[in-house]
C-alpha cells in the first residue's frame, strides 16, 4: 500500500483575507469625508449663491432655485462617485481593516508584555537615514580600525629604526669626539717639542755671543 507524502512549503502560511466590510476606522474615514462634503454643501447656500446673481434672483427667482439645486445635486453626486472610485482604486477598506488588525495585535502584545517595535513609517527621516547608513558605517569603522592598527605597526618599526639610528650616530659621534681629543692631545706635544728646540737655539745663540764678546776683550 502506498503510503501518501505531504509535501511541507518552506513558505510561510499566506495571509487570511481582509474583510472588505468598513471596520470601525473605515467607517469613521467615509463618515468624516459625509460631514466635510455637508458642510462644504451647506457653505453654498442659496442666499450666498443669489447674492451674486441679483437680477435674476429678483426677476425669475424659481429658475435661479432650480438651477443652484441641479448645482449642489451634481457637485454632491460627483464628489461621492470620485470618492468611491478612490476608495476602490486605493482599496481604502481592506487596507483599514488590516491596520485595525495590525493595531489590535500590538495592543495584544504590549498587554501581553511582548515588545514591540516602532513601525517605520512612524519613524523620523534621520532615524530611517541612520539606519539604512548603518551597516556601511560598520563596515567602514571596521576598515579604518584595521588601517589604524596597520599604520601603528608600521610607526612602532619606524621608530624602533629611528632609535637604533640615534645609537648608532651617538657611537659615530662619541668616536670622533675621542678621535678629536687624540688629535689635539697630539698636537700639544707636537708644540711643546717645538717650543723646545727653539729655546735651545736661542739658548746656543747667546752662548755664542757672549764668547764672541769674551774673546773681544782679550784683543
Amino acid at each position: 500500500m502506498a503510503t501518501a507524502q505531504i509535501e511541507h512549503s518552506p513558505s510561510p502560511p499566506p495571509q487570511p483575507p481582509v474583510a472588505q466590510t468598513p471596520g470601525p476606522r473605515a467607517a469613521q474615514f467615509q463618515k468624516l469625508f459625509g460631514d466635510a462634503l455637508s458642510h462644504t454643501l451647506r457653505t453654498c447656500s442659496y442666499s450666498k449663491f443669489s447674492s451674486c446673481f441679483p437680477t435674476p434672483a429678483k426677476y425669475a427667482p424659481q429658475t435661479l432655485t432650480s438651477i443652484w439645486q441641479q448645482i449642489t445635486t451634481k457637485v454632491e453626486a460627483s464628489a461621492k462617485k470620485e470618492f468611491e472610485d478612490i476608495m476602490v482604486e486605493r482599496d481604502v477598506v481592506a487596507g483599514l481593516n488590516e491596520l485595525e488588525t495590525l493595531v489590535a495585535e500590538a495592543k495584544s502584545r504590549r498587554k501581553n508584555g511582548v515588545e514591540v517595535r516602532e513601525p517605520p513609517h512612524t519613524l523620523p527621516p534621520e532615524r530611517l537615514f541612520l539606519a539604512h547608513l548603518a551597516p556601511y558605517l560598520l563596515q567602514t569603522e571596521t576598515e579604518l580600525e584595521d588601517e589604524l592598527k596597520r599604520l601603528q605597526s608600521e610607526n612602532e618599526e619606524l621608530l624602533d629604526g629611528i632609535q637604533g639610528q640615534q645609537e648608532e650616530t651617538e657611537q659615530l659621534v662619541g668616536g670622533l669626539e675621542r678621535f678629536v681629543a687624540d688629535l689635539e692631545r697630539a698636537n700639544e706635544i707636537m708644540g711643546n717639542e717645538v717650543d723646545g728646540h727653539g729655546v735651545k737655539k736661542e739658548i746656543a745663540d747667546i752662548e755664542q755671543d757672549f764668547r764672541a764678546a769674551g774673546r773681544e776683550a782679550k784683543l
